[in-house]
């Protein structure tokens, strides 16, 4: 997940039974209370019940990996192993290893797996996180997006009842809460939008940039707050591993969810060509390359899964420790999860 960072995660001390000592003394603390750590492990029960049910099989895959991703709003942590050549980069996703799984004939398929990205800390931030990725044959985005409302109902069902979820595509959230055409509108149209909401940038940015900004600081923000939120149909230019659906303007089959303003899921119609796939994760390289950033090797083994063939499906990475903390009314992610860095 790539939207904006904010204040540092604060420490909470355990509040089952804990004297009260100093912040140095208590810094080895969990920073969710033991309550909060009951809430969760009961989800994550209920997560593996729900795909039982439906023969969604578990599986996992590596957190190191010789290829990477290069989207270039998500920086990947990076080791080097003895013995063999080069770094090897910490998953962001499991997205790649599973696609090749997809190739291989596993049929449906999710995992509950720790991803890591560099420059990720904050409030709803932290640069190790947990991920629940899945994938389903034969289902398109729309029919993702249900399953997904499903999910989420099932797993805040003893702490709180949702509405059924709304559904907004990109451009009509952007006009109701950036007053902006994201299809139409000028550059300059889409800076003068920030400025007129607070919103202050003195980084040179494309278009996509000032996109990005209004999505994460205007719009997200009022998104999701009396029910479930799904901004669905982002444009072309930001359809990373999706595909694109025909007509115009056009648009990625891609949605993400949205609950309290916070954004807790991403997914795809996924797209299956190799050709088009390397084209974009080479458009991603020119951009890193412009920016001056760091530029990974690409996921030869991915690409190679996609050339072979993967059935028809879409996908979806849903952010756990997020839901963990909207399950609970929490202000921050610390409060959802054992530990954050700040105290790892």
């Amino acid at each position: 997940m790539s939207s904006p960072s904010y204040a540092t995660n604060a420490r909470r001390p355990d509040t089952e039974g804990a004297d009260a000592t100093g912040a140095a003394d208590a810094a080895w603390r969990p920073t969710a209370p033991l309550h909060a750590l009951r809430h969760r492990a009961a989800m994550l029960a209920r997560l593996r019940e729900f795909f039982a049910a439906r023969h969604v099989l578990e599986v996992e895959t590596p957190i190191l990996s010789a290829g990477a991703v290069t989207d270039p709003q998500i920086e990947s942590l990076t080791t080097r192993i003895a013995g063999l050549p080069g770094s090897y980069y910490l998953s962001t996703s499991p997205e790649y290893a599973m696609k090749r799984l997809l190739a291989a004939g596993s049929g449906d398929i999710y995992q509950v797996c720790k991803v890591f990205r560099d420059e990720e800390r904050g409030r709803w931030h932290n640069p190790e996180f947990t991920l629940i990725e899945w994938y389903r044959l034969g289902f398109d985005d729309a029919s993702l997006m249900t399953e997904v409302e499903t999910l989420v109902a099932t797993l805040l069902a003893p702490h709180r009842a949702l509405l059924p979820a709304e559904r907004l595509t990109y451009a009509d959230a952007m006009r109701r809460h950036a007053g902006v055409d994201p299809h139409a509108d000028s550059d300059a149209a889409l800076a003068r939008a920030a400025t007129d909401r607070g919103i202050t940038c003195h980084a040179a940015l494309d278009r996509d940039g000032w996109l990005d900004l209004l999505m994460g600081l205007a719009v997200g923000p009022q998104l999701g707050r009396d029910r479930p939120c799904f901004v669905c149909d982002y444009p072309a230019s930001q359809a990373s591993l999706a595909r694109l659906k025909p007509g115009l303007p056009p648009v990625a089959a891609r949605f993400e969810l949205y609950l309290d303003g916070i954004e807790v899921a991403n997914g795809f119609h996924e797209l299956a060509s190799a050709a088009e796939q390397r084209s974009r994760f080479q458009q991603d390289l020119r951009l890193r390359r412009a920016r001056a950033q760091v530029e990974p090797p690409l996921d030869e083994h991915l690409l190679a899964a996609l050339g072979a063939g993967i059935p028809d499906c879409a996908g979806v990475a849903l952010g756990f420790d997020r839901l963990v903390a909207v399950a609970l009314a929490a202000s921050r992610l610390s409060e959802g999860m054992a530990f954050c860095i700040d105290n790892a």
